[in-house]
């Protein structure tokens, strides 16, 4: 079974406990916890988004989340879903789908978790896919019980550019036959591989000459859509970005462009009988969500628009006895709201006030 990379962190190791765990169906993924040496701090499960991982959370470079949960009396925990760049299944055509991170990861993650934590409060704080996963666990209302969630870019309504959405569905259906994931990291790559016009796409009216930069900043993996402002990001983080994303696998588009033409986050799965505790639509199934939801956004998103706030919309309409709020940051993208140099000062706040009043 892989083992996950290690993490890039300035914490003491001796603080940093990684756990061996395995899904169900079988998958290894990567769960750590951050020992405080104290036993009645609510927890806090943080997931990130595909391609990313737990190092999101940890940067050394900046004050990161983990930095600011600590400081306020937190327990971090940190599941490297299936989908992390720690693990190499992106890379090694280990195909899934959506579906079996809400069915096992998500899940099976948060029972260990309360496993071990007793009867403390369990919060979590999830990012892009990791967010819209776990919103299809929630409305099969497998994992109840949560003090409250903080859902960041994206949860029960994705919503792309149309320029974003067609590029996904005809880069899909071109190059399915030549590739399986498009790299993040040139340099590994080279220049006379099969990914070369790729990278020269991602290039064009690009401000910046890093190719890693481009094909996720300018591209976001050759989609057109973009994962954060350049600016807010320290050159420390910005020269990290390789390993801070790794590459996007194409055998996930089909499920990606089904959620997203579907504006709600829908199973994949309709004739496997393992699948049968997720509902066919989440947003239809949402009256059954019993956390305190709060949707986060940077007011540049440039890769989801302002789904958070048609969620929020429209949540408020059809299910208005949830506990739903929406935050905008202002001046923040995609990614940066975790990654950014300024984001303790700017966004963290946001997800410390929405957990203090719950705790």
């Amino acid at each position: 079974m892989p083992t996950p990379r290690r993490l890039h962190h300035r914490l003491d190791p001796v603080a940093v406990e990684e756990i061996p765990f395995q899904a169900s169906d079988g998958a290894r993924l990567g769960l750590t916890r951050i020992d405080t040496g104290e036993s009645d701090r609510p927890a806090v499960l943080l997931l990130h988004g595909h391609t990313a991982s737990a190092d999101m959370f940890l940067l050394p470079e900046t004050r990161n989340l983990v930095d600011v949960l600590l400081d306020d009396g937190y327990e971090p925990w940190l599941l490297d879903w299936r989908g992390s760049c720690r693990l190499p299944y992106n890379e090694t055509g280990h195909t899934y789908t959506y579906d079996d991170v809400a069915l096992y990861d998500i899940p099976e993650a948060v029972s260990y978790i309360r496993e071990r934590i007793g009867d403390r409060a369990l919060f979590v704080v999830a990012h892009c896919i990791g967010s819209l996963t776990l919103s299809l666990s929630m409305a099969a209302g497998l994992v109840p019980g949560l003090a409250g969630v903080v859902s960041q870019g994206v949860f029960l309504t994705p919503k792309l550019a149309g320029r974003t959405s067609l590029r996904m569905s005809v880069a899909g259906e071109l190059l399915k036959t030549r590739i399986d994931h498009i790299p993040v990291d040139f340099r590994k790559v080279g220049l006379w591989s099969k990914y070369t016009p790729l990278f020269a796409l991602a290039s064009r009216k690009a401000n910046c000459p890093d190719p890693t930069c481009q094909i996720l900043h300018n591209s976001a993996w050759g989609t057109g859509a973009s994962l954060f402002v350049h600016e807010n990001l320290s050159g420390a983080t910005h020269d990290r970005l390789a390993e801070l994303l790794g590459p996007a696998p194409l055998w996930i588009l089909p499920h990606l462009r089904r959620i997203e033409l579907a504006r709600s986050v829908v199973r994949w799965h309709d004739t496997d009988h393992r699948y049968r505790a997720l509902p066919p639509n989440a947003l239809d199934a949402a009256g059954g969500i019993d956390a305190p939801v709060l949707l986060l956004s940077g007011s540049e998103n440039g890769l989801w628009l302002d789904s958070q706030k048609l969620c929020h919309e429209i949540l408020a309409h059809r299910q208005p006895h949830l506990d739903v709020s929406y935050t905008e940051i202002p001046g923040y993208g995609h990614l940066d709201t975790f990654l950014g140099r300024g984001a303790a000062l700017d966004v963290f706040g946001h997800i410390l006030d929405f957990l203090g009043k719950r705790r």
